[in-house]
């Protein structure tokens, strides 16, 4: 298959899921739990939320304390902080148990977060194929933060080289709480 179908095959896809979505560009997107169930977009109307793809083994993952301090800080005036595990550079851990573990053991955290979900490529998760369909933004690496406004939309992406508590990410979370 050539890249001229597969993007038209995900653009005919999104054009179908945004006909009419429940929350801004992004209340149709759904990502399985990693505690089982699924964490629906649409949940969370009203408060911002930051997708962080993530990764266990990842020279950034001590970035997972700074994404627990955003959500402790934040979580009171609306903040959303998802992690997504992904295996896409070879540095998550073999399976979602491990994950959980690791993350709770080592970081202490109890944010949303998924099953190991692969943020680029063919096999993208909607969401992420639908940021780069519209926004023109695929994860260069672990860690790439993206914030969505309390509205639904795509507000801005960050690098892994943001710190999750820089002042370039805490002012455009700021501008996004509901209080």
């Amino acid at each position: 298959m050539t890249d001229k179908p597969t993007r038209r095959m995900v653009l005919g896809g999104l054009t179908a899921m945004l006909a009419a979505p429940a929350f801004g560009e992004t209340g149709t997107f759904r990502f399985p739990s990693i505690d089982g169930g699924e964490y629906r977009l649409s949940d969370w109307a009203g408060r911002p939320v930051l997708v962080v793809n993530t990764a266990s083994l990842c020279g950034f993952t001590d970035q997972y304390e700074g994404l627990q301090a955003l959500q402790d800080r934040f979580a009171d005036q609306g903040l959303v902080v998802l992690a997504v595990p992904s295996n896409d550079f070879r540095q998550e851990l073999a399976s979602e148990d491990e994950v959980k573990e690791f993350c709770e053991m080592t970081f202490g955290l109890d944010l949303p977060m998924t099953e190991i979900t692969s943020v680029r490529g063919p096999g993208a998760h909607p969401f992420y194929a639908w940021l780069r369909a519209t926004h023109d933004f695929t994860p260069r690496w672990n860690f790439n933060k993206v914030l969505i406004g309390a509205d639904g939309r795509f507000i801005e992406a960050f690098g892994s080289n943001v710190r999750p508590t820089s002042r370039k990410l805490v002012q455009a979370i700021e501008g996004q709480l509901t209080s």
